[in-house]
C-alpha cells in the first residue's frame, strides 16, 4: 500500500508550510488527484489518517478532487476529457492521442489553517 507513504509526504509537506505560515492548526488540505496518479482515493484518505496523527494536521479533512483523464485532440484542436482510461482516442473524432494534458496530478491544491490573532 503505496498511499501510506503518499500520505505521509503530503501531511509533511502541508505542516512544513502551515508552520512556515505561523498556523496553530490546519483544517484542511486540497488535493487534487489525477486519474492516472495510481492513487486510490479512498486508501488514500483512509492513510491521511494515520499520518496525521500527533501532527498540525490531527483532525483535518482531506479535500480530494478527482481529475479526469484529458488529451489534446490534433484533428479538432481541442482539449477533450476521455470517457475512459482504456480508450485513448477523441470521442468527437475518434484520432488516438497520447498527448495527456490532464490526469497525472498528485498535488496539493490549497491548506486551509487557523493563525493567532
Amino acid at each position: 500500500m503505496h498511499e501510506l507513504s503518499i500520505a505521509y509526504s503530503l501531511v509533511e509537506i502541508a505542516n512544513e508550510s502551515a508552520v512556515q505560515a505561523g498556523a496553530t492548526r490546519v483544517r484542511a488540505v486540497h488535493l487534487r488527484l489525477g486519474a492516472l496518479s495510481g492513487v486510490l482515493r479512498e486508501a488514500l484518505e483512509f492513510c491521511y489518517e494515520i499520518a496525521t496523527a500527533d501532527t498540525l494536521l490531527a483532525n483535518s479533512t482531506l479535500v480530494v478532487r478527482e481529475l479526469q483523464v484529458r488529451i489534446y485532440c490534433a484533428v479538432c484542436k481541442l482539449e477533450v476529457d476521455l470517457e475512459s482510461v482504456q480508450r485513448f482516442r477523441c470521442p468527437h473524432c475518434g484520432t488516438a492521442s497520447g498527448d495527456i494534458r490532464q490526469g497525472r496530478e498528485l498535488e496539493i491544491a490549497s491548506i486551509e489553517i487557523d493563525v493567532p490573532e
